[in-house]
């Protein structure tokens, strides 16, 4: 019997466009009748997070944390879908422990470091170029290539509604959904 209830993992550099796809495929799985929340790291870090710091045990801790409010949510019967950098892959491979592999949809935005600062959404880059933001991932700070996911997307090469198609695919194949 496939899950009813899941969780979509974005991870992908600051910029590459998590937060954007996991709103819109939000957005596209209410219409559908469907339960679902975005747990965005900006907003995580704003309140239940905000005591951590950025280096890597605290990065860590971040992710720990949220896999643990995910299987809260999973328990209440909701579609979790996050929106996380996850720098490391021992931190993605921690956070689908957590929540269990069977719930676990992870996807690898691999949209490049110049894209990404071509884009610059919160001037994240632009403060770390002028020194006035340390630790920035990918400049300051390592990011490993995502090897285990489930979809890897090239947003600089896709419009929003051609990666929402790719990913919808597969979810409907693992996991109890359907275009309602």
């Amino acid at each position: 019997m496939k899950p009813r209830y899941f969780v979509i993992w974005f991870t992908g550099l600051s910029g590459s466009g998590k937060t954007t796809l996991a709103t819109r495929l939000c957005q596209d799985l209410g219409k559908s009748g469907y339960r679902a929340k975005i747990l965005d790291g900006d907003v995580l870090r704003g309140g239940l997070n905000r005591d951590l710091g950025f280096g890597m045990a605290d990065r860590n801790e971040n992710i720990r944390r949220a896999a643990e409010v995910n299987k809260l949510f999973l328990e209440e019967g909701i579609i979790m879908i996050n929106s996380f950098i996850t720098p490391m892959e021992y931190m993605r491979k921690m956070a689908k422990n957590v929540i269990g592999g069977e719930r676990f949809f992870q996807i690898y935005l691999n949209t490049s470091l110049n894209v990404c600062m071509e884009r610059d959404p919160k001037g994240l880059y632009a403060l770390s170029n002028s020194g006035k933001l340390e630790g920035m991932t990918g400049i300051q700070s390592g990011f490993e290539p995502c090897t285990e996911a489930d979809i890897v997307l090239d947003t600089s090469e896709m419009p929003i509604c051609s990666c929402i198609d790719r990913i919808m695919m597969p979810l409907q194949e693992r996991f109890d959904i359907k275009n309602r």
